[in-house]
């Protein structure tokens, strides 16, 4: 199905105002629908204003109190999963400011514990020397660009705490695609061999020619098996129903078994990085 991003903006509004106007036509309170639902009657409220994002589960529980018919049930089922996803506008971003898309990911990294990246065109900050930071930020509004750097810089440092684990994948061409000049894409490459030694980090990498069987890829993250992110050129996508971050993560064992990690992985980077500096 496809889902436009006006979609994604309306879909909890929608959701909150539908739940209430079943429970009012069911003749129920909210008292007693908690009753049915083992469920306190504020969380119902909060739900029901917009004000608390309802799991799919807290959906299901609530159709069932409410006594759904099936064909409507699907209905608000399947806006339920649309409101699971947020669309983030890359251009209302900037004009926030770049620094606060930094700090949300600065306190993201801080929550979470288990990392998986699958980098299909770019390094990702965490892995950037700073000359590719800066090179990556070049179309960023100037007076915003030197913070963003250091903000990004920054943020490495969760690669050294020793409670997170990470699980990089990236393509050849993420690892190869000329963003800085050649010189410097080799100290790059090098940053990525030398981070595979550090025991909380796992770097695999996908040379050209492996052959996916599921279709077309997207650059994502996942953090914790709770939350998911797809990035696009205008902007990201991010997924909070169950089931969509268990596909991704489903996708990510499948990429994960044609990925060379270890002593494999940093043979293969120390060839593109001496095809670099030739």
């Amino acid at each position: 199905m496809a889902i436009e991003p006006d979609k994604l903006d309306q879909s909890g509004r929608e959701l909150a105002a539908i739940l209430r106007r079943l429970r009012e036509e069911a003749g129920l309170s909210g008292v007693r629908l908690a009753a049915r639902c083992n469920m306190s009657q504020s969380k119902i409220s909060r739900i029901e204003g917009n004000k608390s994002r309802p799991s799919l589960l807290d959906v299901e529980q609530l159709l069932r109190g409410l006594d759904a018919p099936p064909a409507l049930a699907a209905d608000v089922m399947a806006l339920a999963r649309i409101a699971q996803t947020e669309w983030q506008d890359g251009r209302t971003l900037r004009r926030k400011g770049i620094d606060k898309k930094q700090g949300q990911l600065a306190g993201l990294e801080a929550s979470t514990t288990t990392f998986r990246y699958f980098l299909l065109s770019m390094v990702t900050g965490l892995l950037a020397t700073p000359e590719y930071v800066r090179a990556s930020l070049a179309q960023a509004p100037p007076e915003q660009r030197a913070k963003a750097v250091a903000m990004k810089l920054d943020r490495q440092r969760v690669l050294f705490d020793r409670s997170k684990h990470f699980t990089f994948i990236l393509t050849e061409q993420a690892v190869r695609y000329p963003l800085v000049p050649s010189g410097e894409l080799a100290i790059q490459i090098d940053r990525l061999a030398s981070l595979t030694h550090q025991p909380n980090i796992r770097i695999g990498v996908i040379p050209m020619g492996v052959h996916f069987t599921s279709g077309a890829l997207n650059t994502f993250t996942i953090y914790d098996d709770t939350l998911a992110t797809a990035e696009l050129d205008l902007g990201a996508i991010v997924f909070r129903s169950g089931q969509d971050v268990q596909d991704l993560v489903q996708r990510f064992a499948r990429y994960e078994e044609h990925a060379l990690f270890g002593e494999q992985a940093r043979e293969r980077l120390r060839t593109w990085a001496a095809h670099c500096r030739r």
